[in-house]
């Protein structure tokens, strides 16, 4: 090659190379996004929680932290709205229930893959409620809460679940179930890969395998929950984001802090005195999640002197919720006086609330033999939950209300799955808890938390009464709105003359996050999908 003609291609060439790489600076700078920069970096979310996971096995945890994970590694037959309780299809894309309520037929979604590329399908379905009927109480408390039991049990209203077709499941239940379709939507009926569950075992809760938006990456306890984006997602451009870290910040300050300097892009738990941070910062924007909530002391009623109904009715006297949702939730919570907030059908509006009086308190006490009071253990959480932004904080000043009737009350807490556990053993004298609605229904709340056949689960109170568990397993057969209402409201008036609980407050719980957050939407359950959230 002459020289001439080296140097016209080799200036053509340098010509080439100088165009593309115009460009790609080009595609860079108009394609910026995500919270690290540019095109080449990933869209990574970090969201500041609270508290860690128990696990991320749907079925075999009840608590808000690990479910605010496994909604997005997971799908569910029905859907929840975006921001309420209605039904919509999900990993069914229609269902059919029958005139008398005892059969629901499902059409699946075809094409849809499993994390480890195995199929979801009709007999997918059908293991993992075989799976589900098969525990119990200990293993998968869920499933016995909201469907009356396990196996053989009488109450369990599942009768079958069979596959009529590959994409075809038809339940047939025992007696209808009004809030049977709410039910399948809940986090903890999430369709499992039966695959991964078979070859993990007891650790598919450590290895997740879902169909959602996200797959599982890593889990570094206390600390962070990684889940990066399916590529196969079912749903068509979801998710937005490359991947999610969820991250463990116990203490309210320092997760606020974190927020405010860009350590992380969401910040669940706000407490309602930092609100006014969030909405002074340009930079920032604050998240009202719909309030379904209900923050409450229980007692073990198994426990003395909580055996007796006049001390429970003593301790409610004792409590000044007013006082309380003054001091910390400064306005954005209302006092409870039932198990059920006023949002959810069904709320008993006519129930007298026990007014704060250590008058009356002391009285019921002497009439108890505890004139002179009596020492007892107090558990307050230690993290922060979307009904009770402080448990320690209410707690010192619920031992503060006892004292002044003459209960010693000594205040303890655990690491979060502990306390759980340990609330759930009935260990506790009494303890500070709370519950998000998880699809909308009285029953979810009535049912699930005080019935009988609910104890060591979700009752943690141990409260038993057949009055009251009559009243439920009606209003749960009954399919009239008007009738299942009354029902619920005459079950709240057992409630409130047994008083197992001490019910504190309804909250509206607060988020926040960056102004580059886009489309995020809390949910009134707390658990929150993220796939079409976006970051720019």
């Amino acid at each position: 090659m002459g020289k001439k003609k080296f140097l016209t291609w080799s200036l053509l060439l340098l010509l080439l190379v100088s165009t593309a790489l115009f460009g790609c600076s080009s595609d860079e700078s108009s394609e910026e996004g995500g919270s690290e920069g540019g095109s080449s970096e990933e869209k990574t979310l970090i969201f500041g929680r609270g508290g860690d996971s128990v696990s991320l096995d749907p079925i075999a945890v009840t608590d808000g932290e690990s479910f605010k994970v496994t909604k997005n590694i997971f799908d569910t037959l029905v859907n929840f709205g975006e921001q309420d309780t209605e039904i919509e299809p999900g990993l069914a894309s229609e269902w059919t229930p029958s005139e008398d309520g005892l059969t629901y037929t499902f059409k699946l979604q075809e094409g849809v893959k499993f994390h480890d590329g195995t199929d979801f399908n009709a007999e997918a379905v059908v293991k993992n409620f075989e799976r589900w009927a098969a525990g119990d109480g200990e293993k998968f408390p869920y499933y016995g809460s909201m469907f009356g039991g396990y196996g053989d049990d009488e109450g369990h209203v599942i009768e079958s679940v069979e596959a009529t077709g590959d994409y075809e499941v038809v339940f047939t239940l025992k007696r209808p179930q009004a809030p049977f379709l709410k039910n399948l939507a809940m986090s903890p009926f999430a369709i499992a890969s039966p695959t991964a569950v078979e070859e993990a075992g007891d650790s598919f809760g450590d290895n997740p395998v879902g169909t959602g938006p996200f797959k599982f990456v890593e889990w570094k306890r206390n600390d962070t929950i990684t889940i990066e984006k399916f590529d196969d997602y079912w749903v068509e451009g979801e998710p937005k984001l490359d991947q999610v870290v969820f991250r463990a910040i116990p203490d309210n300050s320092a997760r606020l802090n974190a927020l405010l300097s860009g350590e992380i892009d969401l910040a669940d738990g706000i407490t309602p005195s930092d609100a006014g941070t969030i909405e002074g910062d340009d930079n920032l924007q604050l998240f009202e999640r719909p309030s379904m909530n209900v923050g409450y002391l229980g007692m073990t009623v198994t426990r003395e002197p909580f055996d007796d109904p006049k001390v429970r009715q003593a301790v409610n006297h004792a409590i000044d919720k007013q006082a309380i949702v003054d001091a910390f939730f400064e306005g954005r919570a209302e006092v409870a006086k039932n198990p059920i907030p006023p949002v959810i059908s069904g709320y008993n509006d006519s129930i007298e609330d026990y007014e704060y009086s250590p008058e009356k308190a002391k009285e019921l006490l002497a009439e108890a033999g505890l004139e002179d009071g009596f020492d007892m253990e107090l558990y307050a959480m230690p993290v922060p939950r979307p009904y009770m932004p402080d448990g320690q904080k209410v707690a010192e000043a619920i031992q503060k209300n006892l004292a002044d009737v003459g209960i010693n009350a000594e205040i303890v807490s655990f690491e979060w799955a502990t306390y759980l556990e340990k609330a759930a053993n009935g260990e506790a004298d009494a303890f500070l808890l709370g519950w998000t609605g998880d699809n909308g229904d009285a029953d979810n709340f009535l049912y699930a938390l005080l019935d009988q056949d609910n104890v060591g689960t979700n009752n943690y109170t141990y409260y038993e009464s057949q009055e009251l568990h009559d009243v439920l397993i009606k209003a749960q057969s009954e399919v009239d709105e008007d009738t299942r209402n009354e029902l619920y409201m005459q079950a709240q008036e057992i409630i409130h003359e047994d008083a197992p609980w001490v019910p504190l407050a309804h909250s509206t719980p607060l988020l926040a996050g960056g102004k580059n957050v886009i489309n995020f939407k809390a949910h009134p359950t707390g658990s929150d999908k993220l796939a079409s959230v976006d970051l720019e």
